[in-house]
C-alpha cells in the first residue's frame, strides 16, 4: 500500500478560501480515531469549526460501532467540531447538511457523480465512498456539542481494499478511471461547502437543506428494504419529513415515517 503525499496546512491554505474553519486545522500523523480527539478538543472548549484531519487512523468507526477502514495517505480522515444551538430532536438534520457539503465537494472537484444514500452515506457507481456519523454530547439535558465526522475514500485502489469489501466499497480515484485527486484541494471544498450550508441551515433552517438534499439523493423514489428492531420491511422511498426521517410507503399504501434504521436499495 503505497504512501500518498500527505497533507500540510500549507497546502491546504495556498489558494484563498472562504472557509473559517480552514484556520481552525489540526493535522496529525496516526491517531487511534479523528472523532474522540475532536471530542477532547470540544471538552476543552474548542471553538466551532475546529478541524481534526489525521494521514492515519488505527480505531476508527462508523454508526453502529462498525470497523472504518482508513489507512494511511489513502483518503480524507476528518472530524469537526460543532456547537448549534439546537434541540435534541433537530440534530439529525446535521447529518443531511453534511451530505449535502460534501456531496457538492466532490462533484466539483473531482466530478464523480456521487450520491446520498440516507441517512449518512455517499454511493458512487452504486458503492460507497463516503460515510458520515454525527455523534451529540449533552450537558444537564442540553446538546452541548456535535462532531462530525467524515471519511472519504479518495486515492484507494482495488487492490488497497480487503476482500469483504471490495464488492461494497469505491473511492474517487477508481471511479476517475485510476486518475489520483487532490486530497488538499478536496478539504478545502468540503470545508467550505460545510460552513457555507451551515450558516445557511442556522439562518433558514432545514428547508433549503432538504431541497438540496433531495436533489442529491439515490434514496428517493427507491424500493428499499429497511432493517429495524421491528424486524425486514419493505417500501418506497417517497420524501423526508420536517425531522430528516423517510417517508415511506407500502405495498398496501400506507405512509409512516422512519428516523432511524439500516437501510438496503433494492
Amino acid at each position: 500500500m503505497s504512501y500518498e503525499k500527505a497533507l500540510s496546512l500549507t497546502g491546504l491554505k495556498q489558494e484563498a478560501s472562504d472557509s473559517n474553519w480552514l484556520d481552525r486545522v489540526q493535522l496529525l500523523e496516526s491517531v487511534v480515531s479523528t472523532q474522540e480527539e475532536a471530542k477532547r478538543l470540544a471538552e476543552n472548549g474548542a471553538p466551532e469549526g475546529t478541524t481534526v484531519i489525521a494521514e492515519e487512523q488505527t480505531g476508527a468507526r462508523g454508526r453502529m460501532g462498525r470497523k472504518w477502514f482508513s489507512p494511511r495517505g489513502k483518503g480524507i480522515w476528518m472530524s469537526i467540531v460543532l456547537r448549534p444551538n439546537l434541540p435534541l430532536l433537530q440534530t439529525p438534520q446535521l447529518t443531511l447538511l453534511a451530505g449535502v457539503a460534501v456531496c457538492k465537494a466532490i462533484r466539483r472537484v473531482t466530478g464523480v457523480d456521487a450520491g446520498i444514500k440516507w441517512p449518512n452515506d455517499l454511493l458512487a457507481g452504486g458503492r460507497k465512498i463516503c460515510g458520515i456519523l454525527l455523534e451529540s454530547s449533552l450537558r444537564e439535558g442540553e446538546l452541548h456539542y456535535c462532531i462530525a465526522g467524515i471519511g472519504i475514500s479518495a486515492n484507494l485502489t482495488e487492490d488497497d481494499y480487503p476482500d469483504h469489501l471490495k464488492e461494497v466499497a469505491t473511492s474517487l480515484r477508481i471511479q476517475r478511471g485510476g486518475v489520483p485527486i487532490d486530497r488538499s484541494e478536496l478539504v478545502r471544498a468540503v470545508l467550505n461547502e460545510l460552513e457555507l450550508h451551515y450558516n445557511l441551515y442556522m439562518e433558514q433552517g432545514f428547508k433549503p437543506i432538504k431541497e438540496l438534499w433531495e436533489s442529491m439523493s439515490v434514496t428517493l423514489g427507491r424500493q428499499i428494504a429497511l432493517n429495524s428492531p421491528q424486524g425486514r420491511s419493505e417500501s418506497i422511498v417517497v420524501g423526508l419529513d420536517e425531522l430528516g426521517g423517510l417517508i415511506l410507503k407500502n405495498s398496501a399504501g400506507e405512509i409512516s415515517s422512519v428516523c432511524s434504521g439500516e437501510i438496503e436499495l433494492l
